[in-house]
Formats: structure tokens, C-alpha cells, sequence
């Protein structure tokens, strides 16, 4: 039995916010909690959270935040929080491991010090792209990516999730070592009963013997969701019958269906939405023939790995990330980055549904990896690098700054608390003005 270890997850989204990385650090918390040590979650808050309710096996400890999901999908958080480092003193933690190179990361860096723990990073997402969709000028986007880049060297270890992944944050500047640590999916090596299929694709016009194509994720062009579209238009216009179904909701999600509208495959095309219910989504791996995702975005495509443990095949870019240990016509399918590429793939498929059949018992085979296994492997990495900080293996990676991030945070906890506790405070806020500027939005105070 591995020793007992008391491990904080660090990410900027976390549910009820639904998505890839929440689902990583979720899988995680939990895997570490019910069988290897102790997990502590830290997040933002979110106005429709209840953690209670969720029924987490692990403290949920959030911090202030901004509700701006109207402009970026998320709520943002003040990185700030003596207050909560005191929380994590009391759960004696021994390890930060963040997942976000962003306020995650701040956080992580200001606990370091006074935690005296190493810092481990995941990098799960090309935030290139992002920032790219975020920030249009040229110049603000080197600049977002440089101090990302900054937060994620400042860290004592850098994982990716997969070698993809890697050569993406190459490209971004940081020059550091990296260890790849593949994430796992949270579902069995198994079909769902038919019952729960029925149940999850009820209402839906899905005649038997008519192929059915999935997609599972958020639903933003850069996806690969223009590609699908085109190709299923091209597809139709030869004749084929088939239907598609897309599973998840995303900010470019009423241009993706106004989109299918236009290109006339409202009739064979369906939008569930977000489902939090993962047998729901079992359901629709189970009732599909076939899984597309010719993403070039992620770096790892859990969902191809969940639709490998239903045996359901995905087809591909040849040379994703998402297509890492993938071999065409064995365990998946392989084209080129174009609709035309993908239509014939598909056009071929549908006359042998057979070798859809085959090649999805092949991904079951080949792809699944289950959570149980992949934070067993990581939990190995933590005591490894737990016992080299221990033993002053790492160079202290401070950066400029650090200072005056512990300041802004004893600064906005003082003024959470002005009202609730008068002129006690006031007196330390005085004391605290010193360090700049003050600037209020939201309800909130913070420094520059």
C-alpha cells in the first residue's frame, strides 16, 4: 500500500461547470480520496455550485470570484486567499497540483511558500487557441502566453497529457522538462444495459439499421464541428441516410445548429445539450455507430477513450493529439484534415457496418484506459516528487511578483471583511494601502 498523502487539486473550472479538465480533476479527487490518501479540491465559486448536494468525497474549497461566463464560459477568481492557505495548513497538504496555467496556478504559487510543498502542473489544453479566440491584438496575445508560459515554469514539475500536448507548450516558449501522464475516463470497460440506452435516446428519430454518428464535447468550431457539418451536407447530397447526434453544449453552439440548419440537416441532425447524467452519455456511445472527432485542438480526447470503452470507434486527423496510439483501420480511423476526406470515410463505412463493429473492438482493446490505473500512476509520480522536496531536490522557482501577490491577497481578504468587522480592519487596511492603488469592480477591491 502506498503511504498516505495529502494531495491539493488546483483548477480554474470545476463542476457545475462541465468540461474536460473538471471531469480530470473530479476523477481524480475522487480516486485518491476512496483508495490512496487524501484530496483537497481548490476552485472558484460559482453561483449555481452546491457541493453538499454533489456529494464529492472530498472538501470543495472555493474562493471569491467574478461571474463572467457571458464572456469567457467561466466565472473568474481572485487568486488571492490567505484565508484559504490557513484551510490547507489545517489539511496538512503536501503536494499542490494545479491543472490551469492560469489563476490555478497563481494560487499554487502563493501556497508553495507558505504550504513549503512542491508544485506539480498538468497542461491539458492548447491555450494558444484560446487566447487566440479571447484576445485579438497580436501583442496582448504574446503577452498572455508569456506570463502563461511563466506560471507554468515557475512549477516544480510539468505534465502533459500526451506528446501532442507536449510539442504544443514547446511551441508556446517554455523551454522545460516535461513528463507525459495520460488521463483515464470514468466509465467501464463495458456497454450500458439496453435499458439505459433506450432511456437516454428516447424522443429522437433514430429508425433501425440507419447509421448513427456521435460527437461529446463542447461545441465550439475549433472542434472540427465546421468539418463535420460539411462533410454530413456532402454526404446527403450522394444519397446517404444516416443521422447525427451532438452531445454537449458551448459557446458557438447557436451558430454550430443555425449552421446544420443552413446546410438543410435540421431534420438528421440532434442537439442534446450538456448532460451531467454519464450514463446518459453511455447511452448514446452505446447507440451510435460511429464517433467523430476530427479535432486538432485537444490534446488528449478523453472522449475518444469513453467511446472506446462502449466499443464504439472514432474517426480521426491523422497526426492529432486525439489520434496518439490510434492505427487506421484497427482501432480507429485515420483521414485527412478536410470535409471531403471525412465524407468519403464515411460514405464507405456505411455500406459495411461490420467494420465499424470490428475496429470499436479494437479501441476497446487498444485505447481504454481507466482512471483507477492512471491516478495510480500519477499518486506513484507524487511520492517521488514529495520525497525529492523533502529532500531539497528542487531549485526554488520564484519569479518576480511573488511578493506582491501575497500582499493583494492579505489585502482583499482585509477588505472582504471591513463591513463584518469595522475599524479594526480599517486600521490594517491602512497599513496595506501602501503597497498601490486600489481599483473596485464587481464588488470586489484588488491592486495592479
Amino acid at each position: 500500500m502506498p503511504e498516505r498523502h495529502s494531495i491539493c487539486l488546483l483548477n480554474d473550472s470545476f463542476p457545475p461547470a462541465i468540461d474536460g479538465v473538471a471531469n480530470v480533476v473530479v476523477n481524480y479527487g475522487r480516486h485518491i480520496e476512496e483508495r490512496l490518501g487524501h484530496a483537497v479540491v481548490v476552485t472558484p465559486a460559482h453561483p449555481d455550485a452546491d457541493d453538499e448536494a454533489m456529494g464529492f468525497p472530498f472538501p470543495v474549497l472555493r474562493y471569491p470570484s467574478v461571474d463572467t461566463r457571458k464572456l469567457v464560459g467561466y466565472v473568474t477568481g481572485f487568486p488571492f486567499s490567505p484565508e484559504l492557505a490557513s484551510r490547507l495548513q489545517s489539511e496538512r497538504i503536501e503536494l499542490l497540483h494545479t491543472h490551469c496555467p492560469m489563476v490555478s496556478a497563481l494560487l499554487a504559487r502563493e501556497f508553495r511558500d507558505v504550504l513549503d510543498v512542491p508544485v506539480v502542473f498538468t497542461y491539458h489544453t492548447k491555450f494558444d487557441i484560446d487566447i487566440a479566440k479571447a484576445v485579438k491584438g497580436k501583442l496582448l496575445q504574446a503577452t498572455a502566453i508569456r506570463a502563461l508560459v511563466q506560471n507554468i515554469s515557475a512549477c516544480d514539475e510539468v505534465w502533459v497529457v500526451s506528446r501532442g500536448a507536449g510539442e504544443n507548450l514547446r511551441s508556446l516558449g517554455y523551454e522545460g522538462e516535461y513528463r507525459v501522464m495520460e488521463n483515464g475516463v470514468d466509465v467501464p470497460r463495458e456497454r450500458v444495459p439496453d435499458v439505459v440506452t433506450e432511456r437516454a435516446v428516447s424522443g429522437y428519430d433514430l429508425p433501425a439499421g440507419v447509421p448513427v454518428f456521435l460527437f461529446v464535447g463542447r461545441l465550439m468550431w475549433y472542434k472540427g464541428l465546421r468539418l463535420i457539418l460539411d462533410a454530413l451536407a456532402a454526404l446527403r447530397a450522394k444519397g446517404s441516410v444516416f443521422r447525427m447526434v451532438f452531445v454537449g453544449d458551448g459557446a458557438d453552439g447557436e451558430e454550430i445548429r443555425a449552421c446544420a440548419a443552413e446546410l438543410g440537416l435540421s431534420d438528421v441532425c440532434f442537439f442534446t445539450g450538456a448532460l451531467r447524467d454519464r450514463d446518459a452519455i453511455r447511452g448514446w456511445y452505446a447507440r451510435a455507430d460511429l464517433f467523430l472527432f476530427p479535432s486538432t485542438f485537444d490534446t488528449n480526447g478523453l472522449v475518444v477513450r469513453e467511446a472506446a470503452a462502449s466499443g464504439l470507434a472514432a474517426v480521426l486527423i491523422a497526426g492529432s493529439c486525439a489520434a496518439e496510439g490510434v492505427t487506421d483501420g484497427k482501432n480507429g480511423f485515420l483521414i485527412d484534415e478536410n470535409a471531403p476526406a471525412l465524407a468519403a470515410k464515411l460514405e464507405t463505412l456505411c455500406r459495411d457496418r461490420s467494420v465499424m463493429c470490428a475496429v470499436g473492438e479494437g479501441a476497446a482493446r487498444d485505447l481504454y484506459l481507466s482512471w483507477e490505473d492512471a491516478v495510480a500512476r500519477a499518486y506513484d509520480r507524487y511520492e517521488v516528487v514529495i520525497d525529492r522536496w523533502r529532500a531539497g531536490g528542487f531549485r526554488r522557482k520564484k519569479r518576480p511578483g511573488d511578493e506582491v501577490f501575497r500582499a493583494q491577497g492579505e489585502l482583499m481578504t482585509v477588505l472582504g471583511k471591513v463591513e463584518e468587522r469595522g475599524e479594526e480592519l480599517e486600521q490594517r487596511l491602512d497599513e496595506l494601502l501602501s503597497h498601490g492603488p486600489l481599483y473596485r469592480t464587481h464588488e470586489r477591491w484588488w491592486m495592479p
